[in-house]
């Protein structure tokens, strides 16, 4: 019979040969399969694959196996073929859940996303995931690959915008002349200086971190000697509404003068000039429709080199 020591050494072995069974697992390399066995089961795949984007991983010649192909996103194949297909077995995007998927393209795509601002992206924190948007074997338009045209995959989501863009005036997005990524980082955007503070939803800056509006109508950039306080604070949403409005000229109210006095009433001595003289004096009678339309005057109102109060 064994002795108390014969008993211990005998557990300790049966522990090191267990341990040892589990090495070549814990150590295994991952198995790649290599994308041309991907060819048998999913042909249309492969085929539109040599067509998309990512084709150039295969192309190069000189990516490693994690960077090449199917495999890339997918992760190593072996072990999928060998179970016949077990989605279990590989990465398979219908399965994950947004943040693996977002992981995961972010493997290759961080640095020209900016990991940091995808992360904490309205859509991202919404668990909007990549594959939400884009269609990586089946895309419809020729850049980005997106699942749709640019504004309709937009609209899935942002349905009132859709409306604003049927209003007598609006941007013109709806007959191709610009589009949605013109004026908006769906993938996040730094906070930006204009609006107080006050983050526009996922908008994208300008040169010098300047609004958007500002890369087509760059009459109105500046700087100018007499700013418009409006302008430089609120910045352009603080009187237009950018997508589309039954208002002319963008304007969030249907009378200009209207809209000036939001302002210019003289509540709290503001609207008036530094010498005390209200910009709306009393000979501006609002019931005359002379006076209504305040840009008439005060043409430059977006900011002035020769007029403090933006006259012509």
């Amino acid at each position: 019979m064994l002795g108390t020591h014969g008993i211990a050494a005998g557990r300790v072995f049966v522990l090191f040969a267990a341990a040892a069974s589990l090495l070549p697992l814990a150590c295994a390399e991952p198995q790649w399969a290599g994308g041309q066995v991907c060819r048998s089961c999913h042909p249309g795949v492969v085929v539109d694959f040599y067509r998309n984007p990512h084709y150039k991983t295969v192309a190069a010649g000189v990516e490693p196996p994690e960077r090449t192909g199917c495999e890339s996103c997918h992760g190593p194949a072996a072990e999928h073929v060998a179970a016949k297909g077990d989605k279990s077995r590989i990465r398979a995007f219908s399965e994950m859940q947004p943040k693996q998927v977002l992981d995961n393209c972010l493997r290759c795509h961080a640095e020209s996303l900016g990991r940091a601002s995808i992360r904490r992206s309205s859509h991202s924190l919404a668990s909007i995931a990549c594959n939400s948007c884009h269609s990586i074997h089946k895309s419809r338009t020729p850049k980005a690959l997106l699942a749709k045209e640019q504004r309709e995959v937009c609209y899935l989501c942002h349905g009132n915008v859709r409306a604003q863009f049927s209003q007598p005036f609006k941007h013109r997005v709806n007959e191709g002349f610009m589009k949605c990524s013109d004026c908006h980082n769906p993938h996040g955007a730094a906070a930006p200086v204009w609006g107080m503070g006050a983050r526009p939803r996922m908008t994208a800056a300008a040169l010098a971190n300047e609004e958007p509006c500002l890369k087509c109508h760059n009459d109105k950039r500046g700087p100018f000697v007499y700013e418009h306080a409006a302008v430089r604070v609120d910045g352009c949403l603080g009187c237009h509404v950018p997508h589309g409005t039954a208002n002319a000229r963008l304007l969030k109210r249907p009378a200009v003068f209207t809209l000036c006095l939001e302002c210019h009433n003289g509540a709290g001595g503001f609207g008036r000039q530094a010498n005390g003289v209200k910009l709306t004096p009393n000979t501006h009678n609002m019931a005359d429709p002379r006076f209504r339309n305040c840009v008439t005057c005060h043409a430059r109102i977006h900011g002035s080199n020769a007029d403090t109060r933006f006259l012509r």
